[in-house]
């Protein structure tokens, strides 16, 4: 968005306040806030529900703050509960409509001295219970003004909490902003200090910048100013390392091209990011000079699970995004497109993961920058032949075969024991190359058989 009309937007914004507040604040809040001021004390919403207001955007979380003593606060919200650093500085937890609320007693004892204190000046707004804007350090105009700038010193709001400096790129990146020099400096001056922040806080706060309209830009930022190497070391791997006739750039600008080309979730979005982190490790040259980047895919998966399982993220978005990194080149066939092949193929991949994969794959095509097309006919073709199989309903897992473990136990005369899932994978090798053979009479026979012949896997 283009200076001028950031402006505009806030202008209106501004006048706009209170309708608006009105209608996205859900009843819970407005409940607290009426129990608050019915107590006889001051009660505003502060920080990036304000700005989103302004911004004409609907507030994901709402923070609230209050003139109430933090025991005072307790005794009016005997529901609420202090968790983590909430208990610090007397803040409570407070669900209600499908929404947690966040209240926390003024800072210094006052509203100004409690803006002061906050991170940005574009989160240090708040806004009373009627709608009026209350910004002393002038929030709105570096909002206009497309500026991420701290409140006060920056080195002094920084060594409060140093995850303060992703969450400034964070910022920057979901809003189209830039940083303010001073901040900047003071980012790359104190970035070790990230260190000293738990793995799982850095976590979260890169992925949310991942998932932002910029995280090209903001992952460029962290390389800057030297956050990267805090907490991803490895990804810095990949910068200056340049490819072969395929790719027109190297690899980490090749990345960051993926990474801005997948849809906006976050397993996606690790995956592009991730996709060729172990470019650098499997680099070979071969007689002709021509580079090579043998089996990047699986070192890749590994470097993947190890950096996301450091930083905490949740075992669903790892093993999605490290499943990705792993199969991001099986969209290709050396030999013949078989029927058999291709469901061998989808068995590899999941049929789950098939579309995440061909997002991949476009934006991995796209990224080269050598490639007509978001996708080339060899691909197309696979794909065509996956749909054809896939509309066969035929097995491409074990649990699609018509007999199960009690059945193999049964034709064996044996319990439970490894053999039992390996006969069954034996049975699926069948299967994929002949389809009809998944029926239960017919497989129940081939069980005996292996049982009467001695399988021995």
């Amino acid at each position: 968005m283009g200076g001028a009309a950031r402006a505009l937007r806030l202008g209106w914004g501004r006048w706009a306040l209170p309708g608006r507040l009105r209608r996205a604040l859900p009843p819970g809040g407005r409940t607290i806030l009426a129990r608050l001021t019915g107590a006889g004390h001051e009660a505003v919403v502060v920080g990036g529900a304000v700005r989103d207001l302004l911004l004409g955007l609907v507030p994901q979380d709402w923070d609230l703050a209050t003139s109430a003593r933090p025991a005072e606060l307790q005794a009016l919200f005997p529901e609420g509960r202090a968790v983590g650093a909430a208990r610090e500085t007397g803040t409570l937890l407070i669900p209600g409509d499908g929404t947690t609320y966040e209240i926390t007693p003024y800072r210094a004892g006052r509203l100004e001295g409690d803006l002061a204190r906050r991170d940005f000046t574009i989160d240090a707004m708040a806004a009373t219970p009627e709608g009026r804007l209350i910004d002393p350090l002038g929030g709105r105009r570096d909002l206009a003004a497309g500026v991420v700038r701290a409140c006060g010193r920056p080195e002094d709001r920084l060594a409060e909490d140093p995850l303060r400096m992703l969450r400034a790129v964070r910022l920057a990146a979901q809003f189209d902003l830039e940083l303010d020099p001073a901040l900047a400096r003071a980012i790359a001056a104190l970035a070790p200090r990230l260190q000293a922040v738990a793995p799982e806080r850095i976590g979260a706060e890169f992925g949310r910048l991942l998932v932002t309209d910029r995280p090209a830009w903001g992952m460029q930022r962290l390389r800057e100013l030297g956050l990267l190497h805090q907490f991803a070391p490895e990804l810095l791997e990949m910068v200056g390392v340049e490819q072969n006739r395929y790719h027109a750039f190297p690899v980490w600008e090749h990345s960051l091209m993926a990474l801005a080309l997948v849809p906006p979730a976050l397993h996606l979005r690790l995956a592009a990011l991730l996709h060729d982190v172990a470019k650098p490790r499997c680099l070979s040259v071969d007689a002709d000079g021509e580079r090579h980047f043998y089996g990047h895919e699986a070192v890749g998966a590994e470097l993947a699970d190890r950096l996301l399982r450091r930083l905490r993220f949740d075992n669903a978005t790892r093993e999605k995004a490290v499943h990705l990194v792993r199969r991001h080149m099986d969209l290709h066939l050396d030999g013949p497109v078989t029927d058999a092949a291709l469901r061998r193929m989808v068995r590899r991949i999941g049929v789950e993961h098939l579309d995440d994969l061909v997002q991949l794959r476009r934006a991995d095509r796209l990224a080269s920058g050598k490639r007509e097309g978001d996708l080339g006919p060899d691909t197309m073709a696979i794909l065509d032949g996956i749909r054809r199989v896939l509309a066969e309903d035929a097995a491409l897992k074990v649990t699609d075969l018509a007999v199960d473990g009690h059945d193999v136990m049964a034709a064996f005369g044996r319990g439970p024991g490894p053999y039992v899932g390996q006969v069954l994978e034996a049975l699926l090798e069948e299967v994929l190359d002949r389809p009809e053979l998944n029926r239960r009479e017919a497989l129940l026979r081939r069980l005996q058989e292996m049982a009467d012949g001695g399988w021995k896997g």
